[in-house]
């Protein structure tokens, strides 16, 4: 499983633009979205992908990184794979 952050979204994107935007730039389809308000200045979203490396995301990544979206410039970050123990 791989989880990836994508911050500085614009407040009220909603799930489905998400999900297009990444399916326009090859990602795969995404298992669970949860979205991370913060301080409301710079709203992120959670992705968590079942099945997927996180090699296969960092691979992906550099096509959607400091990408200008919806009048905000957009950062991706891959996490870590975690450990459910």
């Amino acid at each position: 499983m791989a989880d990836m952050v994508i911050g500085n979204i614009e407040d009220g994107t909603s799930d489905e633009e998400i999900q297009a935007l990444l399916v326009k730039y090859g990602f795969p389809v995404y298992d669970q979205i949860q979205h991370v308000p913060g301080d409301g200045s710079r709203p992120a979203v959670l992705l968590s992908f079942e099945g997927t490396e996180p090699a296969a995301l960092r691979m992906l990544q550099p096509r959607i990184h400091n990408l200008f979206w919806k009048n905000r410039r957009i950062n991706v970050v891959i996490m870590q794979e975690r450990s459910d123990n």
